[in-house]
């Protein structure tokens, strides 16, 4: 009888002491620590880079097209003072000076701000276009 109660005491002892092991200690937060190479942000950090930079499809505004850069520039200048929160953006196509508007990712977005403003640029119209990603704040 002394060995069978010896052989239950050293069982459980055993499974007793699996038990406590699986536990998680008192002091642990539950934070997970990452260790990685240092090569492996250098990658991450290019690729936001990169992706960042990349322009994406969307639409602008073109308010104005015609030979005559001067004119060009002082739509432009007219804007800007009219919409100080839009985008304007210069671009020279041979023969013509275009100013086209905006940054929007959808085509009601632009067909918005283009109802908007048709009253100071009647001859404004959507195209799409490479767009700049929007600012977040």
């Amino acid at each position: 009888m002394n060995k069978l109660k010896i052989s239950l005491l050293i069982i459980s002892v055993i499974i007793l002491n699996g038990f406590l092991h699986s536990q998680t200690p008192p002091n642990d937060t539950g934070k997970v620590t990452i260790i990685q190479d240092d090569k492996v942000k250098e990658l991450l950090a290019n690729d936001i880079e990169i992706n960042v930079r990349a322009p994406i499809k969307g639409y602008r505004i073109k308010i104005h097209f015609g030979s005559d850069k001067n004119k060009a520039k002082e739509i432009k200048a007219d804007f800007s003072a009219k919409y100080p929160n839009v985008p304007a953006y210069e671009k020279y196509d041979q023969p013509n000076f275009n100013i086209r508007v905006g940054d929007f990712r959808t085509k009601l977005e632009a067909y918005k701000f283009l109802k908007q403003i048709q009253a100071d640029f009647p001859a404004s119209f959507l195209v799409q276009d490479e767009i700049e990603m929007p600012k977040l704040e």
